[in-house]
């Protein structure tokens, strides 16, 4: 069984960098597509940005464009993204997930697995 865990979220200022990982065990992520999606309190799940194992990225989020970046070490079974210059709407739960698919996008339902979640909070 495939797992996903998050980490590298935190309290970071406005204007500030994170990088979030995404690490999987239990399962070689090989040919599925991970992607990174997140959650504020009251609002709906939104999809950010995916990646295949060829590195091939989709990120259709026009909010984050320029901002996010995402990356995938396969020796590693990571999945990183790379969020700069923070902003206060940024703050949510954020979470990675895999799935399998012919061509890559981030619709939820389509996902199989998914991380337990690491918060990201933006604040001065």
């Amino acid at each position: 069984q495939l797992q996903l865990v998050e980490s590298g979220g935190g309290l970071v200022q406005p204007g500030g960098s994170l990088r979030l990982s995404c690490a999987a065990s239990g399962y070689t992520l090989g040919h599925l597509v991970v992607g990174w999606f997140r959650q504020a309190p009251g609002k709906k799940r939104e999809g950010i940005s995916c990646i295949t194992e060829d590195n091939i990225t989709v990120t259709t989020f026009d909010s984050v464009k320029g901002r996010f970046t995402i990356s995938r070490d396969n020796a590693k079974n990571t999945v990183y993204l790379q969020m700069d210059s923070l902003k206060p709407e940024d703050t949510a739960t954020y979470y990675c997930a895999a799935g399998n698919m012919r061509i890559p996008h981030i619709r939820a339902a389509d996902y199989d697995f998914w991380g337990q979640g690491t918060q990201v909070t933006v604040s001065s």
